[in-house]
C-alpha cells in the first residue's frame, strides 16, 4: 500500500523542528545569564566638557562633587549653529532615574519645551540661593534658569529633590564670552 502524499513531509517537518528546538535549547543553557546585570553603561565626559568649555559662547555647566552613585550615561556638544549651541550631559541617579543637564543659547521657550517634553511651568524653587523655574510634565520634570541669554535646565524622570541636587552641584566655567 502506498503512503499518503504529504504525510511524510509533515512528519519530516515536525522532526526537523524538534531537532532545531533541541539545539537552540542546548545553546541557551550554555550561555551565561545574569539577572542582576546592570544595563546602564557609564560614559566618560571630560573630553567633551573640556571642548565645550573652550568653544561655547557661554559658561558651560557640569556637576562637581556628586556622589559616585550618579553615573553619566550620555554627553553631546553641538555647535554647528552659533544661535543654538547645545550642551547635554545625561545621568542615572542613585535610584536609577534619569536626570540631565541641558544648556543652550537658543530661544528659552522652544528649548525648554523640546527638552522637557512639553512640561509646564508650575512655580519656582530656590537651589543654593538661586531661583529656578520649576516645570512638571507627563514625561519629565525640570528646573530651568535663564541668565544672560543662556538657558540652563536640569530635567528628567528623577524626583524634584534629585533634580535640585544635580542643579546645586553645577559649576559653570569656560566659554568664549563676548
Amino acid at each position: 500500500m502506498a503512503k499518503k502524499r504529504g504525510t511524510e513531509t509533515l512528519r519530516d517537518m515536525v522532526l526537523s523542528m524538534a531537532a532545531i528546538g533541541v539545539v537552540a535549547g542546548g545553546i541557551w543553557l550554555f550561555i551565561p545569564h545574569d539577572e542582576n546585570h546592570d544595563p546602564v553603561k557609564p560614559v566618560g565626559y571630560r573630553v567633551e566638557l573640556d571642548q565645550a568649555r573652550r568653544d561655547a559662547p557661554y559658561l558651560v555647566a557640569a556637576p562637581e562633587g556628586l556622589g559616585k552613585d550618579w553615573r553619566a550615561t550620555s554627553v553631546t556638544y553641538e555647535s554647528t549653529d552659533p544661535e543654538a549651541v547645545r550642551w547635554h550631559l545625561g545621568f542615572v541617579d542613585p535610584k536609577n532615574e534619569y536626570a540631565a543637564v541641558e544648556q543652550s543659547n537658543e530661544a528659552t521657550e522652544k528649548f525648554v519645551a523640546r527638552k522637557s517634553h512639553e512640561a509646564k511651568r508650575v512655580g519656582t524653587r530656590t537651589v543654593d540661593g538661586e531661583t529656578w523655574q520649576r516645570y512638571e510634565g507627563d514625561k519629565y520634570d525640570a528646573l530651568v534658569r535663564e541668565k544672560g541669554g543662556v538657558t540652563t535646565m536640569v530635567t528628567g524622570t528623577a524626583p524634584m529633590a534629585r533634580l535640585a541636587e544635580l542643579a546645586g552641584a553645577l559649576e559653570e566655567r569656560g566659554g568664549r564670552q563676548g
